[in-house]
C-alpha cells in the first residue's frame, strides 16, 4: 500500500487551453469541431485565426500534504487552468489525472443553486462529492457553526452576502474533507477573523489533503505553500521550491507602476534624496536629504518609512531635533546613517514626510521618493531577519544538561 504522504494525488502534464477573441470566431471553430468530430475527422488542436493560448504547456504533481501557489497578475490564466482542473473546461492538450474527491472554491457562489437555502446547498455538494445523507447531517452542525451564518442557513443562497456564500462554500470544502482542495482569490472577500479561521483549518486539512492556492497575497502564499508556480501570458514564467524567489519575480511585474504621490507646500522645496541603491545585511546604510524651506523658525520634523513589496510600513526613522533656522529661507541637509540593515533580501521603497513638529502641521508628504535593494541576507518572506545568539542544552533522560554555545 502507498505512504499516503507520498500518494500522488495531481499529475498535470503539458496542459493548454486555447479561447478565440471574439464570439464570431468562437461559434465558427465550435461548430467545425462539432462536425469534425462527428464525421471523425482529427480536430487540429494547434492556434488559428483570432484565438489564443490561455493556458500553455503548464505540468505540475502534487502529493498528499503538499500545497502549490499559483500566482500572477491579472489575465495571466490562473483561473482559467483552475477551471480547466476542475473540469469546468476540456483541455486542448495536455492530460490531466485527478485521484480522490475534489473539492473547489473558484468563484464567488459557483456550485451553489441560488433558489436553494444555505442548508439545501450543503446537501446538494456533498452529494456530488458522494457523501451519503447520514454522513451530511453528522457533519451539519459543524458546517453551520463554522459558517457562522446560522440564522440565515434556511434562506435562499441568492439572497445571501458575498461574505457569507465565502463563508458557507469554504465550510462545506473544508468539512467535507476533500482529497483535494482548490481555491482561487474568493477568501479575499472575508473578513481578516474569518479568513485565520479558514488557515487554521487549512493548517489541519493539509496533512491528508492536495491544495491547489490561487492569491494575489502573498502573504497567504508564502504562508502555505511549499511549490509555486509564477505564471505570465498562460506559460509559467517560473515553477519551483523557491517562494521567495517566485514571489519576486511576481513583484518584478509591478515595478515601473509606483509612483510618487505629493501633499506639496511651498515652503518646501528643492527636496533631493539620495541612497545607496544596493545595501548589504549587516551594514550600515547612507541617505542624504537636501531640502529648502522658509516661513519656519526652526527645523522640521522629519519622517522616513521604508516599505516592503506588499507597500507595508516595516521600519521609520525620525527627526526630530527642532534648531533654530532662518525664517526667510535656508537649506538643510541631512545626512543619515543607519548602522545595521537587518532587513532580509529584496526590494524596498522609501516614503518621505515633512511635519512642522512631529505628526502636527504637515508640510510634504512623497510616496515611493526611492528604492533601495538588500542583498547578502536570509531569503525569507519576512521583512526582518535578526541576529540571536543561540545557547544549546543538550539534555539526557535524567534532565541534566551539557551548555553548547552556537
Amino acid at each position: 500500500m502507498k505512504n499516503q504522504e507520498k500518494e500522488i494525488l495531481v499529475s498535470v502534464q503539458n496542459v493548454s487551453k486555447k479561447f478565440s477573441m471574439d464570439m464570431k470566431s468562437s461559434l465558427k471553430y465550435g461548430a467545425l469541431d462539432i462536425i469534425k468530430s462527428t464525421l471523425g475527422i482529427k480536430i487540429n488542436k494547434d492556434i488559428r485565426p483570432n484565438e489564443f493560448w490561455a493556458v500553455k504547456d503548464i505540468s505540475f504533481e502534487l502529493r498528499r500534504g503538499e500545497c502549490i501557489g499559483l500566482i500572477g497578475h491579472n489575465g495571466a490564466g490562473k483561473s482559467t487552468l483552475l477551471k480547466v482542473l476542475n473540469g469546468l473546461y476540456a483541455p486542448d492538450k495536455g492530460q490531466i489525472v485527478m485521484r480522490g474527491k475534489i473539492g473547489a472554491l473558484i468563484e464567488l457562489g459557483a456550485g451553489f443553486n441560488p433558489i436553494l437555502t444555505g442548508r439545501e446547498n450543503i446537501y446538494n455538494n456533498a452529494s456530488i462529492l458522494g457523501f451519503t445523507k447520514k454522513e451530511v447531517e453528522d457533519k451539519m452542525a459543524s458546517i453551520i457553526e463554522f459558517s457562522e451564518i446560522e440564522q440565515f442557513i434556511d434562506m435562499p443562497v441568492q439572497n445571501y452576502s458575498s461574505g457569507m456564500k465565502v463563508r458557507l462554500g469554504f465550510a462545506i470544502a473544508a468539512h467535507l474533507e476533500p482529497d483535494i482542495l482548490i481555491i482561487d482569490e474568493v477568501l479575499a472577500v472575508g473578513d481578516l477573523g474569518f479568513v485565520l479561521k479558514c488557515f487554521k483549518k487549512i493548517d489541519e486539512l493539509l496533512p491528508n489533503t492536495a491544495l491547489i492556492f490561487v492569491s494575489h497575497s502573498m502573504p497567504m502564499v508564502a504562508r502555505i505553500c511549499n511549490q509555486i508556480i509564477l505564471m505570465n501570458h498562460g506559460k509559467a514564467q517560473y515553477q519551483g521550491s523557491s517562494i521567495s524567489e517566485g514571489i519576486a519575480q511576481y513583484y518584478e511585474h509591478f515595478d515601473d507602476m509606483s509612483t510618487a504621490t505629493v501633499l506639496d507646500n511651498s515652503d518646501i522645496t528643492d527636496i533631493e534624496v539620495n541612497t545607496d541603491k544596493v545595501c548589504f545585511w549587516g551594514k550600515e546604510m547612507k541617505i542624504n536629504l537636501k531640502l529648502k524651506v522658509k516661513n519656519l523658525e526652526k527645523t522640521p520634523s522629519i519622517y522616513f518609512v521604508i516599505k516592503d513589496k506588499e507597500q507595508r510600513g516595516v521600519a521609520s526613522f525620525i527627526y526630530q531635533d527642532y534648531v533654530d533656522i532662518n525664517y526667510d529661507g535656508q537649506n538643510l541637509e541631512f545626512n543619515i546613517i543607519i548602522p545595521k540593515i537587518e532587513l532580509t533580501n529584496g526590494t524596498y521603497n522609501v516614503d518621505l514626510a515633512i511635519f512642522k513638529t512631529l505628526f502636527k502641521g504637515p508640510l510634504y508628504r512623497v510616496s515611493n521618493i526611492c528604492t533601495f535593494n538588500v542583498r547578502d541576507g536570509i531569503e525569507t518572506w519576512e521583512a526582518f531577519y535578526l541576529e540571536a545568539k543561540w545557547d544549546l542544552n543538550l539534555l539526557d533522560n535524567h534532565n541534566e544538561s551539557a551548555s553548547v554555545t552556537v
